[in-house]
């Protein structure tokens, strides 16, 4: 019997799943099944819907929609040269997206935060997704640096999370998603935007190719393998252990399927590698 093809929802819900169970950065929370179903749904529909874009700016607004899920009204994209050190107004930079309120983005130029931005310091040391409530009371944050959100949240901007999203030529974007509330950012709710980021990412890097349309990369059975598994939450040690081979092997199988699939992570890598479905989890 045939075996029916996969939609975004079944491709990515058992990545979620696996990323979520992974993250150690607070102790998990609960999350009810009903809720964690819905949440696969709508984001199998914002992937299905994403694929469909061709413009960034509604590409932009359709993140923007996905992440009012997890209440989140604002966010902001921006990419980043390796040398560029402080973000730059959106008036000077085609590559900045944001629909933070007015006034905060007045007042965060007009101040020079983007000059001692403590997120694109901390942006450039990490490669997942992170709170920004970590770096307020890191011990390295100065109390400058504070200031910076202890003002965003007079503009309402009180609890949020930033993604890095390293790029295979030293370059870097970062996503940031942010709510009025003070509550934390459950580990579920990190997992699902950290995925909508990453896959923002690619269709924004996609839009920039010369053609238009993304060539499927061509993977050796054993970059599958390794990938696969990587997708499914296995370390390398793991994986070597599973194919009967070593770790030096497999990270080497893993780091040409990043190189391929043109990916600066692993995530991302199993990520577009079951967009093109090249793997099933």
């Amino acid at each position: 019997m045939e075996r029916p093809p996969m939609t975004a929802i079944s491709r990515f819900q058992g990545l979620a799943t696996r990323l979520s169970d992974q993250t150690s950065l607070f102790a998990s929370m609960n999350f009810p099944e009903v809720a964690k179903e819905a949440f696969e749904v709508k984001f199998g529909r914002f992937v299905d819907q994403a694929d469909g874009i061709t413009q960034s700016e509604q590409l932009f607004d359709l993140l923007s929609i996905f992440a009012l899920n997890f209440d989140c009204p604002w966010i902001a994209y921006d990419s980043l040269t390796p040398e560029q050190n402080a973000l730059k107004p959106a008036r000077s930079n085609p590559a900045m997206m944001l629909n933070y309120p007015d006034e905060w983005r007045v007042r965060y130029f007009e101040m020079g935060y983007d000059k001692i931005a403590p997120i694109i310091r901390s942006v450039r040391k990490r490669a997942g997704a992170f709170r920004w409530s970590e770096v307020y009371n890191d011990a390295n944050t100065t109390e400058d640096e504070r200031l910076i959100f202890k003002e965003a949240a007079k503009f309402g901007l009180r609890s949020g999370i930033s993604v890095p999203l390293h790029g295979p030529d030293g370059s870097f974007a970062i996503m940031s998603f942010a709510q009025p509330g003070d509550r934390e950012f459950q580990n579920r709710t990190i997992t699902y935007l950290q995925l909508a980021a990453i896959h923002f990412h690619l269709r924004i890097a996609g839009f920039g190719s010369s053609s238009g349309n993304e060539k499927t990369p061509t993977l050796s059975q054993r970059e599958k393998e390794c990938i696969l598994w990587t997708a499914r939450g296995k370390s390398s040690w793991e994986t070597g252990k599973i194919l009967g081979i070593s770790v030096n092997t497999v990270n080497f199988h893993v780091k040409n399927a990043m190189r391929k699939l043109e990916t600066a992570s692993r995530t991302a890598a199993a990520i577009k590698a079951v967009s093109f479905g090249l793997i099933e989890l």
